[in-house]
């Protein structure tokens, strides 16, 4: 199998494990892209990525596993669900059953010349995740986390082996996507929680676990034991709730405002800003392009630095039921 084939047959499994592993077996495009994409360390933005992702599903729609509605919505069909069921249940009659002809295999093969032999216990060692010489990383991938997750519970979950998480989030809005990195203690031990916890539940879930080295350039792990963001931005803190600001411009009269509700209007956010006395300039919120959709996130201009000043101090405060995001910008 080539490379192209093999890329696309892995986000093909991708999409179909992020659509198993919700509750009603699917989700919107755009989160499942987003899902996907990560398992598979593609990138959202990236427009080659996108059309490998279009390409994939559509396939599987061919294929009669998954169905794609006109409202943007990915569902598995009655086939993509039995594949599934038969799949855990084949692999759970056959554990031992692959073991024994693997070891076969090798007996079988020990009579021959020597590059036969290694060339056996290659196929061996690759179909091995603890023993793989494909996946020399200690960095995974953890999808379909429940909201309520945190670093001692995740931890806990893979067997008190994990030195560093990073929470994935929007990079516009700041929300948690139910995914994050993560670095274990050694190569075992990473090789040890993807055998026996990828596809276990935690809190109700289950959980997704693949091995996902660190793109050139990328800072891996970071300096913090727990930090957020996703692949181009970094942060610290996971999911919802206060976020640490960065670095404040000299003379900041605008700030970044995000995980905002989609009911959120201009009137609203100048009578949330009002409480402390800040009066708002202008708002700016952004949307989709394609959908014309909210994005959850906009811009606050305010007429002086005081004002700014005072309302920066509402970051992580609650408006409309979710906890908003302020950060400083140009």
């Amino acid at each position: 199998m080539g490379t192209e084939d093999s890329n696309k047959s892995k986000l093909k499994d991708a999409i179909l494990s992020a659509l198993r592993g919700t509750d009603g077996d699917s989700m919107t495009v755009n989160d499942l892209r987003k899902e996907a994409l990560l398992s598979v360390q593609g990138d959202e933005d990236d427009k080659d990525d996108k059309k490998n992702f279009k390409n994939a599903t559509k396939a599987l729609e061919k294929e009669g596993v998954l169905t794609l509605s006109k409202d943007g919505v990915a569902m598995l069909t009655a086939k993509g669900k039995k594949e599934d069921k038969r799949k855990s249940s084949d692999a759970e009659k056959d554990g031992g059953a692959e073991g024994g002809k693997k070891r076969k295999r090798r007996k079988k093969s020990s009579d021959d010349d020597d590059d036969d032999d290694d060339q056996k216990m290659e196929e061996d060692e690759e179909s091995s995740p603890v023993e793989s010489s494909k996946n020399k990383t200690s960095r995974l991938f953890v999808g379909n986390l429940p909201f309520k997750v945190d670093e001692a519970s995740l931890n806990e979950f893979l067997s008190g082996k994990m030195t560093h998480v990073k929470w994935i989030t929007d990079i516009n809005t700041g929300k948690f996507y139910g995914s994050a990195f993560v670095e274990m203690e050694s190569l075992q031990a990473a090789a040890d929680v993807v055998k026996s916890k990828n596809k276990k539940e935690l809190m109700g879930r289950q959980i997704k676990l693949n091995f996902a080295p660190a793109k050139p350039g990328t800072t891996w792990p970071p300096e913090k034991r727990e930090s957020r963001g996703n692949e181009r931005t970094g942060g610290q803190a996971r999911g919802t709730g206060k976020v640490p600001m960065g670095e404040k411009p000299d003379g900041c009269l605008k700030l970044f405002i995000g995980n905002l509700s989609y009911k959120v209007d201009d009137e609203t956010i100048k009578k949330f800003f009002s409480n402390v006395g800040s009066e708002v300039k202008r708002a700016r919120f952004l949307y989709h392009k394609e959908t014309n959709d909210p994005k959850g996130c906009g811009y606050v201009e305010f007429w002086s630095t005081e004002a700014c000043d005072k309302a920066a101090t509402l970051n992580g405060k609650n408006l409309l039921g979710r906890p908003i995001r302020i950060d400083w910008t140009d």
